[in-house]
């Protein structure tokens, strides 16, 4: 197996008869930014928590950076960033004396401290706000906050556990921004995240599901693999539109995006036809635009779970 970042093998962990993680087989490259997609309970914050060494692993092994994350993992924490879910930030400190406590806890002490204190300030655009109370920021300038603690002591490696969640569109795209840059001084970032509109954004995905990792690639290389085809339906009628097409042949799927149904189909060109007939059948082909479309992250996820059963 290759070297790099991460490097996971048959990694897992059991909490009771409970496989929160079953057998990870896992290389994150250095630098890129990975991301590990999957709904609640899929296994990301279990996989982030063994490579950060909070928690020990079941069976398995794993390194980080090239070391142990079991045998030696006090030299795993020094040099990596682990920034969970709920990140403590302390509400009624400043976001300087934020800053400050986590300098110390990582030994970042005297003139180093304040001109770090200063670069991560100016990185995470929160100069003016140094002196408002953390319980007084924004979701976002709070999760930028907590990214910048995160970075005091310039780790080689961000562990990110769903940094995003919460937060609104704006500031989302501003902490990815800033994950690009971190990329560009060559941080090696591991994130997860539910958001498929995020997983576009990584270098490389991969997909966890049930406490299992279903495939890795880059996302176009996911989309090229998707294994069916889709057809689109736009129009006002889309709700009953849904209804109808269950039961339609050639039809797999119907998965509703916004205003647009995705029909799962094995062709796409030969199942046009018949689609548009059962829908002149029902009476809604007049309010209906239907074409061939190309998979998205979040087809290519669900064909995944399909496969899976």
């Amino acid at each position: 197996m290759e070297t790099g970042a991460i490097r996971a093998e048959q990694l897992g962990r059991n909490f009771g008869s409970l496989a929160a993680l079953a057998g990870l087989d896992l290389t994150v490259r250095q630098p890129e930014i990975f991301g590990l997609v999957g709904p609640d309970g899929a296994g990301k914050t279990t996989t982030l928590r063994l490579l950060s060494g909070v928690l020990a692993p079941s069976s398995g092994r794993a390194w980080v950076l090239g070391y142990d994350i079991v045998e030696q993992v006090e030299q795993v924490k020094a040099l990596i960033g682990y920034m969970p879910q709920r990140f403590s930030l302390y509400p009624d400190l400043s976001v300087r004396e934020n800053l400050a406590f986590f300098a110390e806890v990582y030994g970042v002490y005297g003139q180093e401290c304040q001109e770090r204190m200063a670069e991560l300030l100016r990185f995470a655009r929160l100069s003016q706000f140094g002196r408002r109370r953390a319980e007084y920021l924004s979701g976002g300038m709070k999760q930028k906050l907590a990214l910048a603690c995160t970075l005091i002591h310039r780790p080689q490696l961000l562990l990110l556990d769903e940094p995003t969640t919460g937060v609104d569109p704006v500031a989302r795209r501003e902490f990815w921004g800033i994950l690009y840059h971190l990329l560009g001084r060559g941080v090696t970032i591991l994130v997860s995240t539910p958001y498929m509109d995020e997983a576009e954004r990584c270098n490389r995905v991969g997909f966890l599901a049930g406490g299992r990792l279903l495939t890795v690639g880059t996302p176009q290389e996911l989309k090229s693999n998707y294994p069916y085809e889709l057809l689109e339906v736009r129009g006002t009628a889309v709700a009953r539109a849904r209804e109808v097409l269950q039961d339609a042949p050639g039809v797999l799927d119907v998965q509703i995006f916004g205003e647009t149904l995705h029909l799962v189909v094995s062709q796409a060109r030969e199942s046009l036809e018949p689609v548009r007939g059962h829908l002149w059948q029902a009476g809604l082909e007049q309010g209906l635009r239907l074409r061939p479309i190309a998979p998205s992250m979040e087809d290519v996820f669900m064909a995944l779970l399909r496969q899976q059963g």
